[in-house]
């Protein structure tokens, strides 16, 4: 029996976890992140547009705030995310982008005086004030009132993860790459670590830790198409979803993005279209300003990827031996501007198409098809980060429903989440890991070591009758076919039982390689089963969920219901069952800041109103009248409005040019 003890185990060597394991570290706690692969090489690298934070320092910036950056929020997350939540990550996006700023992230940066840019197809000039220049910069995305993503060109998600990960390695942090976490060690309601096998030698170890804090990122992978890396498997939310304890938050709302190339699915940032870039149907035609006419092509992502595929549906796709898609056009911004500030897209268009997007005319033009980008659901966890059910197990980043993002994400709120929600939870993580201790008996830990062990040589000994990855491509059909972009009742209930039968299956299947390392095979055996049970919790709730909200549109429930839906969606899984069971947690209206309204899309009118929200919003109006004409700021406002809680460095007003302290 193999045991290694910790003060703070984070799973999951993304930004998330490693900016979560620098607040361990800084606390003086024993610090170990284990990572699927190495950590420089985690998907967070992956993300190319930038993260968004209100510091309102370009021209088109001007004006920018916490306050206009929590409204796209909310109305992004389709009245969906936790608002006091919400309120916490605006307060501290951008001390997190100054942070990063100091621990080496090269940010792209204003140049004062006149530059030429694409707004709405037409070029336009910006003057940018001489006082401003040198400070960091800021691009357009979908969703947003105002230009608030800061980028490193299209790097920003791999220049950060290098930022993070030195400041991590600087601090002594453990890094334990190569290494899975199979099960949750937990005892009366308490998490105390991790069984983790050795990807390489098969080993495997109990992490046992005062704390634990999973940021394994998304689950893609149980889609067909998908942006995500091939590690994206969900499998940090499915050890946790099989303690039987923890629970899951919102799993039926999952983002498709617009714009992956056709056919790898690789990304082409939101960058593009936040550049200016333009979509264009088979005949040339630029289609969203009939769909969308104010937010056009930057519209949120959801509303743009429905579009596309009304579009095409309409008889105006590309016809291609991949299917149909329709064309991305960034020839429009001019090759300088394309090789300075896309120059990872023209990359992937060369490479993997053959083409260059900066070529003028039909010849530079991207095909692009929606895929699976994105997991708005994950571990439910509480403000602090901590699982509401499962004491001392933690969550951040993309594998937790915190919940910031509700049933839909904004571009660029993602990445920002990641070292954000690193800050905020990694601080309460590293409290909680230096204010208790390991009380789990040696006995306890070693049960778990065996059930592991016992089960990995069930699945190598086992003359099941099925193969595990014919299952796999069967999940990832039935997702792509049923619980995809538009969604409907039929196929949802088509959907679970099909879903439900192969999780069966896939508990008796028989594998030819009989090795316990360097076995793929293995690998797929124990992994399909926990993938099931995700995508399971994602048909289930997206079957049950009778209404429209964001990402989660039903074709036969085309409405938001405020009235009957304005609530969470909560699985957790019995042991023995092959069915998640689902419960609810309210959404108080009554507590929020900005009550549920017309979101800015589509046709006015499309919404079952709960007659809560009205009530609210005369309070709120009433509110904020007596307190203007008592002459308090906006802070002030605020905190009357929906008091949230936050730890008083990252509570701190925020400084902006010409403004200072406001």
């Amino acid at each position: 029996m193999k045991v290694k003890y910790y003060d703070a185990l984070v799973i999951g060597g993304g930004l998330a976890g490693l900016r979560a394991a620098v607040a361990a570290a800084d606390k003086g706690l024993s610090t170990v992140v284990l990572s699927l692969c190495p950590v420089k090489r985690s998907h967070s690298a992956a993300a190319q547009g930038g993260m968004q934070a209100s510091l309102g320092n370009s021209k088109m910036s001007e004006g920018d705030n916490e306050d206009i950056h929590f409204a796209d929020t909310v109305k992004g997350s389709d009245w969906g995310c936790d608002q006091e939540v919400a309120r916490m990550f605006v307060q501290t996006a951008p001390k997190a982008i100054r942070e990063l700023a100091s621990w080496g992230v090269p940010w792209t940066r204003i140049t004062k005086g006149k530059r030429s840019a694409i707004i709405n197809a037409q070029k336009t000039t910006i003057d940018e004030k001489e006082e401003v220049h040198g400070l960091i910069h800021s691009r357009d995305f979908g969703g947003t009132k105002k230009w608030r993503t800061c980028f490193t060109a299209d790097a920003t998600g791999h220049t950060m993860l290098f930022g993070v990960a030195n400041e991590a390695l600087k601090r002594d942090v453990e890094i334990h790459d190569r290494k899975e976490a199979i099960a949750l060690i937990h005892e009366n309601n308490r998490c105390y670590g991790a069984i983790v096998r050795d990807l390489v030698t098969g080993e495997i170890t109990a992490y046992v830790a005062k704390g634990t804090l999973i940021a394994t990122g998304g689950y893609g992978r149980i889609y067909k198409h998908t942006t995500n890396a091939v590690i994206c498997e969900g499998t940090g939310a499915a050890i946790a979803l099989e303690t039987g304890i923890a629970r899951l938050g919102n799993m039926e709302a999952v983002q498709f993005h617009p714009t992956p190339i056709v056919p790898s699915g690789i990304l082409l940032t939101e960058g593009c279209r936040g550049d200016g870039g333009i979509l264009r149907d088979v005949d040339g035609y630029r289609f969203m300003p009939d769909y969308e006419p104010e937010k056009k092509e930057l519209a949120s992502r959801d509303v743009v990827s429905r579009r596309i595929m009304e579009h095409i549906r309409n008889g105006k796709g590309v016809k291609s031996p991949y299917g149909e898609h329709v064309w991305l056009d960034i020839s429009i911004l001019g090759r300088e501007h394309i090789e300075k500030n896309l120059r990872d897209v023209q990359e992937i268009c060369k490479i993997f198409n053959g083409i260059d997007p900066a070529d003028e005319g039909p010849k530079g033009w991207a095909p692009i098809l929606p895929m699976q980008h994105y997991s708005m659901g994950g571990i439910r966890v509480k403000p602090t980060g901590e699982s509401q059910t499962l004491k001392g197990l933690f969550s951040c980043g993309e594998a937790a429903c915190w919940d910031m993002h509700g049933f839909n994400r904004l571009g660029g709120n993602s990445v920002a989440e990641t070292v954000v929600s690193g800050m905020i939870i990694g601080d309460y993580f590293a409290e909680y890991c230096s204010n208790n201790e390991i009380d789990i008996q040696t006995k306890t830990v070693e049960s778990f070591i065996n059930k592991s062990k016992d089960y990995l040589n069930e699945l190598i000994n086992k003359d099941g009758k099925y193969n595990v990855f014919e299952i796999k491509n069967k999940m990832k059909d039935i997702m792509w076919e049923h619980v995809a972009i538009f969604r409907t009742g039929d196929g949802l209930a088509k959907a679970v039982k099909e879903l439900e039968e192969l999780y069966k299956e896939s508990t008796n299947v028989k594998l030819e390689n009989k090795e316990l390392f360097g076995n793929p095979e293995l690998e797929e055996a124990y992994r399909v089963p926990k993938m099931l049970k995700l995508a399971l919790c994602v048909a289930y709730g997206a079957l049950q969920r009778t209404e429209s909200r964001g990402a989660h549109y039903r074709e036969d429930y085309p409405k938001r219901d405020d009235l009957n839906w304005c609530k969470r969606t909560l699985a957790f899984w019995k042991e023995g069952d092959t069915l998640p069971t689902l419960e609810y947690e309210e959404l108080d209206i009554m507590k929020m800041e900005i009550p549920p309204a017309f979101r800015g899309y589509g046709a006015k009118g499309n919404i079952i109103e709960n007659p809560l929200s009205a009530k609210r919003q005369e309070e709120v109006d009433a509110i904020r009248a007596k307190l203007e004409a008592e002459g308090k700021n906006r802070h002030e406002i605020q905190d009357a409005l929906m008091h949230y809680e936050l730890q008083p460095k990252y509570k701190a007003l925020n400084e902006r040019a010409g403004i200072g302290y406001e």
